[in-house]
C-alpha cells in the first residue's frame, strides 16, 4: 500500500511539472512592439564544474517586458546544450520562441547575446569525452578550481548592435540555416525546474519591469538560478534608450497592422477543449487577402503582375493553412481518448502554437519578398556636365 502512494505521488509531480513547463512556454504570447535593447553587463563567475551559462533575455507578462537575468544552469544530461529563447516578428506582432536544451544549438533568431552566443551557435565551450571545456575568452571561469578549459578567440560585436529580436522594424535580418531548421525538429528538452524558478522569481520583481529600470536591470545576471541576492550583477548600462509605449499590448493581444490579419480568438462550436489564443493553432488564422498594388508609377502590364503574383500566393498559403488545420484536428482527435494523459495534450498544445507561429513568419517573409520586389527602382540622377570657363578676354 505505501509502494502504491509512493508511485501515485511521483506519478503527480511529473503532471505538475509537465504543467509548469506548458505554462512557461509562453508561447501564443504576442505583443505589438519589440523588447528593449539588450544590457551590457559582465557575467558571474561560474559557481562550479558542470554549468552552462544560459543568457538573459526579456520576457513579457501582465503588460509590460521584464528582464530575466542569465545565469549558470547545470546542463539536465551530458552532451546537452543550451538554444536560447528569442523574439521574432510574425507579420502582425512579436512572438516568443522558447529556448531548449540538445544535442546541438538551434536557431535563436541571430541575436547576439554575447558570451559565446554571437547570434550562430555557441562558441563558450564544448563536450569532449563526456565532460564540459570552458573558453575561458568568453566565460568567467577560475581555472585555478577548473582545469578543463580552452582559449580560442571570438570576435564579439555586441557592443555595436544589441537589438534584442529578429525581423520587424530595426530587428535581427536573419534567417535559420538548413543545419538549424533539421536541429528544431531533433528531441529536446524544455527549461528545467530551476530555470523555471529563476523565470518566476524574475517576473514577480518590480524592479526588473522595463518601465522601471529603462533597459538597466538591477539584476542583469546571477551566479546560480533564482539567486537574486548574493550573487547578483546589476548591469552597467542600458543597451540603448528606452521608453515603454503609451499603450501597450497585452498578452495574448496581437493589433493589427497594415495588410496583417487580425487575431481570431473564437474556437469552433465543436470545440470545447480550452486552448492558448492569439493564432496558437491553424483555425485561428484568418484566410490570406492582400492589398491590390500600391504602385503608382508602374505600368498597367506590372500592376497586373503583381495583381496575378498575390492572388497566387494567398491560394498556396490558404492552402498550407488548411493542411495543417487538418493534421492539427487529426492530432486533437487522438489526444481527446480517454487513454491520453494531460501532459500529453499540454505538448501537443505547444507543438501546434509553434507550427502555426512557423508558418506565420514563413508567410510573411514570403509576402514581404513581393512587396519588395514592388517597390519602385530609384533611378540614377542625370550625369550634369559641369559649366564651361569663360574665355578671358585679352586687353
Amino acid at each position: 500500500m505505501r509502494t502504491l502512494v509512493v508511485i501515485r505521488s511521483l506519478l503527480f509531480s511529473v503532471i505538475l511539472m509537465a504543467l509548469a513547463a506548458a505554462s512557461f512556454a509562453q508561447i501564443g504570447i504576442s505583443v505589438s512592439f519589440g523588447p528593449p535593447a539588450l544590457p551590457i553587463y559582465e557575467q558571474p563567475l561560474i559557481p562550479g564544474d558542470g554549468y552552462i551559462w544560459t543568457p538573459g533575455y526579456w520576457a513579457y507578462a501582465d503588460d509590460d517586458y521584464y528582464w530575466v537575468p542569465g545565469t549558470w544552469v547545470e546542463a539536465p544530461e551530458v552532451g546537452f546544450l543550451w538554444t536560447p529563447g528569442y523574439w521574432g516578428w510574425g507579420g502582425s506582432a512579436f512572438f516568443f520562441h522558447e529556448g531548449y536544451w540538445g544535442r546541438e544549438v538551434g536557431f535563436y533568431g541571430g541575436v547576439d547575446y554575447g558570451y559565446g552566443y554571437g547570434g550562430r551557435g555557441y562558441e563558450g565551450g564544448r563536450w569532449e569525452n563526456n565532460h564540459f571545456y570552458y573558453n575561458t575568452t568568453v566565460n568567467n571561469v577560475n581555472t585555478t578550481i577548473i582545469h578543463n578549459t580552452y582559449n580560442t578567440t571570438v570576435v564579439n560585436n555586441n557592443t555595436v548592435n544589441r537589438v534584442s529580436y529578429n525581423g520587424g522594424n530595426g530587428g535581427r535580418n536573419e534567417r535559420p540555416t538548413v543545419q538549424e531548421e533539421a536541429v528544431s525538429n531533433q528531441r529536446h528538452t524544455p527549461p528545467v525546474a530551476a530555470q523555471q524558478q529563476h523565470v518566476q522569481g524574475a517576473r514577480s520583481n518590480p524592479e526588473l519591469r522595463a518601465s522601471a529600470n529603462h533597459g538597466k536591470p538591477p539584476i542583469a545576471a546571477t551566479a546560480k538560478p533564482a539567486d537574486f541576492k548574493s550573487s547578483a550583477v546589476p548591469a552597467r548600462e542600458a543597451g540603448a534608450p528606452y521608453k515603454a509605449p503609451a499603450r501597450t499590448a497585452t498578452a495574448n493581444e496581437a493589433p493589427p497592422a497594415n495588410n496583417a490579419r487580425p487575431a481570431n480568438n473564437a474556437r469552433p462550436a465543436n470545440n470545447a477543449d480550452a486552448r492558448p489564443n492569439a493564432n496558437s493553432h491553424a483555425t485561428d488564422l484568418q484566410p490570406h487577402k492582400y492589398a491590390p498594388p500600391s504602385n503608382a508609377n508602374a505600368n498597367a502590364a506590372t500592376n497586373q503582375k503583381y495583381q496575378q503574383q498575390q492572388e497566387k500566393l494567398a491560394t498556396k498559403q490558404n492552402q498550407e493553412h488548411q493542411k495543417l488545420q487538418q493534421q492539427q484536428e487529426r492530432q486533437h482527435q487522438q489526444v481527446a481518448k480517454p487513454n491520453a494523459s494531460e501532459t500529453q495534450k499540454q505538448q501537443l498544445e505547444q507543438k501546434h502554437a509553434q507550427q502555426t507561429q512557423q508558418l506565420e513568419q514563413k508567410h510573411a517573409a514570403q509576402q514581404e519578398k513581393i512587396q519588395t520586389r514592388q517597390q519602385p527602382r530609384q533611378q540614377p540622377a542625370p550625369k550634369q556636365n559641369p559649366p564651361k570657363p569663360a574665355k578671358e578676354k585679352t586687353p
